[in-house]
């Protein structure tokens, strides 16, 4: 009967050492940071450097800025020893239990239950944008920055869903998807100034020749996967942005190419004449009529490019994308082509592609090499990586997130009385990057939505885990 009574003081003490022992730990862990990120710190954001009145060179010192990153460093370490760890061990601990399940119609992932509410909902937003835009602003011609933003997040959700047919799909690693972009807006460019040609009849032209690139890319690399593959797309990549550069006579060199054709509304151009849009309409002439509708027209791109990738992975070429990505010696054994899956796979990422570069060509007016380099591969990679490969609408979440991010924090008063006057998000856009990537890794692995419903369903649903498949689910 005593003995209960005794061993209780032995226990008890034991775990409170124990719980001691682990905050010691992690405070130890959470300064060790707190250093590290010191010492990053002072080479990369201790000075701003700027160019004076006679060429000097002026350091402003940026301390506060450092203090701050040390000190937030500091809070996230400890909480992530302190919380984040037991609860990714638990969950580990729970998914290892669950490896395989069985799951019916009624019981959905997460991933489709956030897609049936948020896939609409993101729809009609962006339906009603520059309307919403122009109420918020308090007139069209005030919304012209906000519809701009919108243009730039649909041209990055278009590219990455294209990117997610080579990547997501098929499994292919891309880092050289700028090259396409590139094909496509060089080639509305040239067609439309040298041959008087207008956006509608380039824009399937440069897809088609965008595909071509993409299959001429796909050849060489049939026998090749993970980093020599990448490798290989990151030369390719290169090698078109240094022939735009090199070939003066065709592509203008560095200097690019100006006064690209304006996109006209099947016919009526967009101005004040008396054959314009809104001369013909009715209507009083305002410059952002032209603005709304580039902005409907990506948008109408964009939407094109999602809906014929779900159409595709029904398809069996879509099934043959899938099963390549999670092992290709299984699909050569099922006798599926796969030089075939892969050309058809790089052939439709880089149209797409194409088509996006040929409506940034007609919505600059101008370009030139330096607006395709690798850092564009970089940030389209980043958000199908941070989306969810394979993931339609989590590859539109990272796209808003990573691209409009930026612009939102920059329209944030309250940062610059934190870090001071001079503080612009975009100087530390990489930053944001990496942040996000190691955030994403340590919480998220598989992506913000990592889950979808099968492709093709035989009398039950099943689930696999994601432990057991490449891309993450079942």
């Amino acid at each position: 009967m005593d003995a209960p009574r005794t061993i209780a003081p032995i226990v008890a003490p034991a775990a409170a050492r124990t719980a001691a022992s682990d905050i010691g730990a992690a405070l130890k862990d959470a300064g060790l940071t707190a250093l590290i990120t010191l010492g990053l710190s002072i080479p990369i954001l201790a000075y701003k450097t700027d160019q004076g009145p006679a060429n000097e060179l002026i350091l402003t010192p940026r301390w506060r800025l450092v203090a701050l990153l040390c000190a937030l460093a500091f809070v996230v370490r400890l909480a992530m020893r302190l919380v984040g760890v037991p609860w990714l061990e638990a969950r580990r601990a729970q998914s290892r239990k669950e490896a395989v399940r069985t799951a019916s119609h009624e019981t959905k992932g997460l991933g489709y239950r956030v897609g049936i509410l948020a896939g609409p909902l993101l729809l009609g937003v962006a339906l009603s944008y520059p309307l919403l835009a122009a109420l918020a602003s308090g007139g069209l011609n005030e919304s012209r920055y906000w519809v701009d933003l919108g243009i730039l997040i649909l041209t990055y959700v278009m590219l990455g869903w294209g990117l997610n047919i080579v990547v997501g799909l098929a499994g292919l690693l891309d880092l050289g998807y700028v090259a396409f972009y590139a094909v496509g807006a060089y080639s509305y460019a040239l067609l439309a100034t040298t041959f008087g040609l207008s956006f509608w009849i380039c824009l399937p032209i440069a897809g088609i020749l965008a595909a071509l690139w993409g299959i001429l890319l796909g050849f060489p690399v049939l026998r090749l996967r993970g980093d020599y593959l990448a490798i290989v797309t990151l030369a390719f990549g290169e090698i078109i942005r240094l022939v735009l550069i090199n070939w003066v006579e065709v592509t203008g060199g560095g200097a690019g190419i100006s006064s690209i054709p304006r996109v006209s509304f099947f016919g009526l151009p967009f101005n004040a004449d008396e054959k314009g849009f809104a001369a013909t309409l009715g209507i009083p002439f305002n410059a952002m009529h032209r603005i709304v509708f580039l902005y409907y027209l990506i948008l109408a791109l964009a939407l094109l490019t999602n809906f014929v990738t779900l159409r595709l992975r029904k398809l069996p070429i879509g099934r043959a994308w899938e099963a390549l990505r999670e092992d290709e010696i299984a699909c050569r054994s099922l006798g599926i082509n796969t030089r075939n899956t892969k050309l058809t796979a790089f052939a439709m990422g880089a149209m797409f592609g194409g088509f996006a570069g040929s409506f940034f060509a007609v919505r600059q007016g101008f370009i030139s090499p330096e607006s395709f380099n690798f850092l564009e591969s970089a940030v389209v990679l980043a958000i199908v990586v941070l989306g969810g490969m394979g993931s339609q609408l989590g590859v539109a979440i990272a796209a808003v997130a990573m691209v409009g991010g930026p612009e939102l924090l920059r329209n944030l008063g309250f940062l610059s009385a934190v870090f001071g006057q001079g503080f612009d998000p975009n100087e530390y856009r990489l930053l944001l990057f990496g942040l996000a990537m190691v955030a994403m890794m340590v919480w998220r692995p598989r992506g913000l939505i990592a889950q979808r419903e099968p492709s093709i369903v035989l009398k039950e649903r099943k689930a696999i885990a994601g432990s057991l498949v490449k891309e993450g689910h079942g």
